[in-house]
């Protein structure tokens, strides 16, 4: 049998090495998060590269149910700082908690031209394909 994508390593070693060593143009990808029922059939796209200013809930982990405005992405550790999702080192310093963007649902948007494009062209692709279906 012969693959699907060539172009797609099956191997974990390599997929690992990858992953670990993608540009961040590609590391924004990797970093989607779902968009909530409500964004999802507002702008017919089911998730969408996480960014900071957007509004997140968190639905996995120990901080399950949180909810704030992302601080920052961390594309270098794949991780995301959400405000207010801190905790206290020895010292009283206060220190971000690191989230997995899957981790999460988008619940506000942050939208800008880009950003409307970019939703504007998932939506339109997932259209095709519902016809294409048909």
């Amino acid at each position: 049998m012969t693959k699907i994508n060539a172009a797609l390593a099956s191997s974990r070693r390599k997929s690992r090495k990858s992953h670990f060593d993608a540009p961040s143009s590609v590391r924004r990808v990797n970093m989607s998060a779902p968009l909530s029922k409500e964004l999802r059939d507002k702008h017919g796209a089911r998730s969408i590269p996480i960014r900071k200013d957007d509004e997140i809930m968190i639905v996995r982990g120990t901080h399950k149910g949180r909810e704030g405005k992302v601080s920052s992405v961390y594309r270098l550790k794949y991780v995301i700082h959400v405000n207010g999702v801190v905790r206290e080192k020895s010292n009283g310093q206060s220190v971000p908690i690191p989230i997995d963007a899957s981790k999460v649902v988008v619940t506000k948007l942050r939208l800008d031209k880009d950003r409307e494009n970019i939703l504007e062209r998932i939506s339109k692709g997932r259209e095709d394909a519902k016809k294409s279906r048909e």
